[in-house]
């Protein structure tokens, strides 16, 4: 079921915009051209975008305008890319981030 606002008083109807199949984490989504990452995943119902790197509590969208950094992918093989600032393009692979090894602290998962 899709959360997607499809008719705005001032951005209009985005029933004239194309269609793009992207995949998130394997699964195939559809976004409208012009429009982000975090909002056709927001759109789609997907609420987390990653886990904390140490700790592997869920991350999702926070400000929303590029700011903190929570919403970070994986975009085509490129690491911390900001599904809030990054527009959606065909065929696009994005992956959430996982939990890193970190060996350098004590009582970390990698240690």
């Amino acid at each position: 079921m899709s959360q997607r606002i499809d008719r705005h008083p001032v951005l209009g109807s985005i029933g004239d915009r194309k269609q793009l199949p992207f995949y998130y984490n394997g699964s195939v989504y559809t976004a409208y051209e012009g429009e982000t990452i975090a909002g056709a995943l927001l759109a789609a119902g997907v609420r987390t975008l990653r886990v904390h790197e140490e700790k592997g509590t869920p991350r999702g969208i926070y400000c929303n305008i590029g700011h903190c950094y929570e919403c970070r992918v994986h975009v085509d093989g490129v690491p911390t890319v900001r599904a809030c600032m990054t527009l959606v393009q065909e065929g696009m692979q994005v992956n959430a981030g996982s939990v890193l090894p970190t060996p350098l602290k004590k009582g970390g998962r990698g240690a």
